[in-house]
């Protein structure tokens, strides 16, 4: 567990322990699930005297947790779900981080390896641009930094989606990634309800939250909102292009299907007859008058192509070929 004290926009410090909380500022509990989940209800009860729910402090544990946003009248609690460090190819992991807003005081629950919470610790602590003056500020701050890291997903998957592009409408390559693109195609599923969670838990806790926010903050929570359903509706339309693209691709190889088809059917027309008449004069008959003729050879092999030449003709001029 780490202790934040904020006391304004000049003046953040690491203090190794607290008692009470400031007459000025606010404290900001960093607390870590698995090693901090016994020592954190009884940190808030010493530093405001309120006892944490317990179904909140389950819910507050639950790495697995979806996003979600409660409240009593002594404090509330904000879920929200965000990328896990990469593991192998799955950069879609997420896991839960859950806020608890108090007087004066924000506890925030995390896994060890939570990137977006260190990088916010870091900003304040460094100052780097403006330090939230109130625990709904700072909440905001590590939100935004969450979501930014959804956002830079935006590139990546353009890139990935780009390149199957081009192998999917590639004629001399055949596509046999299919099974990565499905598994993205589902991943892209997974980050579309993630931010749709996003959205609902931060959009109700806005809503119906007894917090004073004054029209600054109000603004960057809505601009909060918006970044979420800008990825919402990247990943939405990433799904769309994927079904268009197969679609479009299984649509390219039956066109050529079909253009091969034809040729093979043209190639058909022509030469059977060409069989016919070989198959005719093939005939094992004695009498066959035309066998005996001098010309009978070139007769039958210039009928035989003023024949083809014809039927090619014919099929030029009804454009089928």
């Amino acid at each position: 567990m780490e202790i934040i004290q904020t006391h304004d926009r000049c003046t953040v410090e690491l203090i190794p322990s607290i008692t009470a909380l400031p007459t000025q500022g606010y404290i900001w509990l960093d607390c870590l699930r698995g090693e901090d989940d016994d020592t954190w209800p009884g940190m808030v009860r010493q530093l405001t005297g309120i006892d944490v729910h317990e179904r909140h402090r389950k819910d507050a544990n639950n790495p697995e947790h979806p996003s979600f946003s409660d409240y009593t009248s002594e404090y509330e609690l904000v879920i929200f779900r965000s990328l896990a460090p990469e593991d192998g190819n799955e950069r879609f992991a997420s896991r839960a981080m859950a806020c608890l807003i108090f007087d004066r005081l924000l506890v925030t629950l995390r896994q060890a390896d939570s990137r977006s919470t260190q990088i916010a610790k870091e900003r304040i602590l460094q100052l780097r641009g403006r330090v939230p003056l109130r625990p709904v500020g700072l909440m905001h701050m590590i939100f935004s930094t969450m979501v930014d890291r959804f956002m830079s997903l935006r590139d990546p998957l353009s890139i990935q989606l780009d390149e199957w592009r081009r192998n999917l409408l590639d004629p001399n390559h055949p596509f046999n990634d299919w099974l990565a693109l499905m598994e993205h195609r589902s991943h892209l599923r997974k980050l579309a309800l993630l931010c749709e969670g996003q959205e609902d838990a931060v959009g109700a806790w806005r809503d119906f939250t007894e917090i004073e926010i004054d029209d600054h903050l109000a603004v960057r929570y809505n601009d909060l909102l918006e970044h979420v359903r800008r990825v919402r509706k990247f990943a939405e339309d990433q799904q769309s292009e994927v079904e268009s693209l197969v679609q479009l691709h299984f649509s390219a190889v039956s066109n050529r299907t079909n253009e091969i088809m034809r040729v093979l059917t043209v190639l058909s027309a022509i030469f059977l007859p060409l069989t016919l008449i070989a198959g005719i004069f093939g005939m094992n008959f004695e009498n066959m008058p035309e066998l005996k003729y001098p010309y009978g050879y070139f007769i039958a092999l210039g009928g035989m192509a003023a024949l083809a030449l014809g039927l090619l003709i014919l099929f030029r001029v009804r454009r089928w070929i």
